[in-house]
């Protein structure tokens, strides 16, 4: 049983993914045209509403049975999964996380799929950066029981970008859990989803200002 455990979300909190989608963006439209490009990105939509988190691969397993003649497809797939995930890591992201270890566990809290995002995680280095501490789930804030079952903690904090995320968890363990929102990425950014949820327990510019909290920040 910790004291206390922090709990790290990876898109756009630790690490810039809206500028490896734009990176993407540009890549589909000058190899494979626009129309390629829209199509992949239509179908990628369509694939996280169906299943709640984004699956690049997924989307191009998709497009690939619309285009299965076309081999260069293949280069795609090579794209995503050697890209240099270390380079978009927010600048003092792992500064922050080893500000926080001092008190107690780091762990990622992650979405995604089992293939693409643990790829990300360990190409970008915070897989060795967490010490193997390393959750990734479909929706990540209906399996609180399971984060309690691998970290038990009297205390727990939680750093995201969506305040959805955040608010979610917050309604479900109350008092237990701090609340952080680094305001990066386009989600943080929207007003529209500002006003719909509440303020977090601490908003931050950006996830290096976690280095200025203290212990007292956290409560418990």
């Amino acid at each position: 049983m910790h004291d206390i455990v922090f709990l790290f979300d990876v898109d756009n909190t630790l690490l810039d993914n809206d500028s490896v989608q734009a990176e993407l963006h540009d890549y589909l439209g000058k190899n494979y045209g626009e129309k390629a490009r829209d199509r992949y990105w239509t179908i990628f939509e369509d694939l996280r509403s169906e299943l709640g988190y984004a699956d690049y691969l997924g989307a191009l397993e998709r497009y690939r049975v619309e285009d299965l003649h076309n081999p260069q497809l293949l280069r795609m797939a090579n794209w995503l999964v050697d890209y240099p995930f270390a380079e978009r890591l927010y600048p003092g992201a792992l500064d922050a996380v080893a500000h926080v270890g001092q008190w107690g566990p780091a762990v990622i809290l992650s979405d995604g799929d089992a293939v693409f995002q643990p790829r990300k995680v360990h190409r970008s280095g915070l897989w060795q950066a967490f010490g193997d501490r390393v959750l990734i789930y479909i929706h990540k804030e209906q399996e609180l029981d399971d984060v309690e079952r691998f970290f038990p903690a009297k205390r727990y904090v939680l750093i995201d970008d969506k305040l959805r995320i955040l608010h979610a968890v917050k309604t479900l363990w109350g008092d237990k859990v701090t609340t952080v929102f680094p305001r990066q990425g386009h989600y943080a950014l929207d007003p529209k989803l500002i006003a719909e949820f509440p303020a977090a327990d601490h908003t931050l510019e950006r996830i290096n200002d976690l280095t200025r909290l203290g212990r007292e920040a956290f409560g418990g």
